[in-house]
């Protein structure tokens, strides 16, 4: 069973699976790392989840607002051990449910080409690719997604 929890990024389990996040990113971006640990920093998230299974934490997401209407999903992550298990599509979900509640109806979010599973993620989840947007337009590796989740009255 996974628990999802309301925090902020000042949540001691968040941070932790951010630090976690942070040190598989910085593997896969290679040198390109210094250049997207800057806009991934934890000030400004109000609205964080932790999801938790048998009482330990196994996840996280973020959104913060980009612009009018629209919020960015951040520092998505779940430990290895625990995926495939459905935790990560658990957790965008509920982001999306967040940002609807929020008012916003739109979420757009970037990630790295080489992370297959998260693009494929993306995708099932019914994002659509959209051109990158500010600060990666001319990053190769990056490829943004939006997806409209108003909910039809």
């Amino acid at each position: 069973m996974i628990e999802i929890i309301r925090t902020n990024s000042e949540n001691p389990d968040f941070i932790e699976l951010v630090r976690q996040l942070d040190k598989s990113l910085a593997i896969l971006d290679g040198d390109e790392h210094a250049f997207y640990a800057q806009f991934n920093t934890l000030e400004k998230i109000k609205y964080a989840l932790v999801a938790y299974t048998n009482e330990m934490p196994v996840g996280c997401g973020a959104i913060r607002e980009k612009h009018k209407g629209a919020v960015e999903i951040k520092r998505m992550y779940v430990v290895p051990e625990k995926r495939g298990l459905g935790i990560a599509t658990t957790i965008v979900k509920a982001l999306e449910i967040w940002a609807n509640e929020l008012s916003f109806d739109t979420c757009v979010l970037e990630t790295g080409k080489r992370q297959i599973e998260a693009v494929n993620l993306y995708k099932k989840l019914g994002y659509s690719i959209i051109p990158n947007f500010h600060p990666y337009e001319n990053m190769d590796n990056s490829i943004c997604f939006e997806k409209k989740i108003k909910e039809k009255k």
